[in-house]
């Protein structure tokens, strides 16, 4: 199975992830922010990545930590889950459409980290929630995961819809991505033989 578990811990969080790339999508995903909880249920959901996840961090002070450290083990146990990414499609895309919002993520589990990142959301806040804690997230996570991502809000006019696409978008390009190609289940999809 590819799974992993990681720990990380710091004087501003202490973050456990569990994740399984092969599963139905179910999720525990407990840190302490509940807009970020529910968007880590939709990351899991609809990537089909059975993920655990329990954070705790500097919340007094606010949620930056927590989100950014939590991008930051997420990215590492989908790094050590997916191994040298024999048989996997590699690439993945989404154009996901929420109410409003309409959402394009597009990704290259490449071992290349970049975020391009063409999404305003129109509010500072979601509830207590700080909108630019949404990027923040997906800069570690694509870091830290060796993803190269794309990801253009082409509409939108609510925040918390804007954000949620974006977040199921990436999912959905994860699942594909984490596939086993059916033609070429044995080989690492790069000419140079390594990613």
């Amino acid at each position: 199975m590819r799974s992993a578990s990681i720990s990380r811990k710091t004087a501003e969080t202490d973050i456990n992830v569990e994740i399984n790339l092969d599963g139905t999508g179910l999720y525990d995903n407990q840190t302490g922010v509940g807009f970020f909880d529910h968007m880590l249920d939709q990351l899991a959901r609809h990537s089909l990545i059975d993920m655990t996840i329990r954070a705790t961090g500097d919340l007094h002070i606010d949620d930056h930590h927590t989100v950014e450290d939590t991008g930051i083990a997420l990215g590492q146990a989908l790094s050590e889950a997916v191994g040298d990414k024999r048989g996997i499609v590699r690439y993945g895309a989404c154009l996901l459409p929420m109410d409003d919002a309409l959402v394009r993520a597009a990704l290259d589990l490449s071992a290349r980290p970049y975020l391009v990142w063409n999404v305003d959301l129109p509010t500072s806040k979601i509830g207590s929630f700080d909108t630019e804690l949404v990027r923040e997230f997906f800069q570690a996570f694509a870091t830290h995961g060796g993803i190269t991502l794309h990801v253009d809000a082409l509409h939108g006019i609510n925040s918390h819809h804007i954000a949620e696409a974006a977040f199921k978008a990436v999912a959905r390009a994860l699942r594909d991505a984490l596939e086993t190609d059916p033609r070429k289940s044995g080989d690492i999809p790069s000419t140079k033989g390594a990613l």
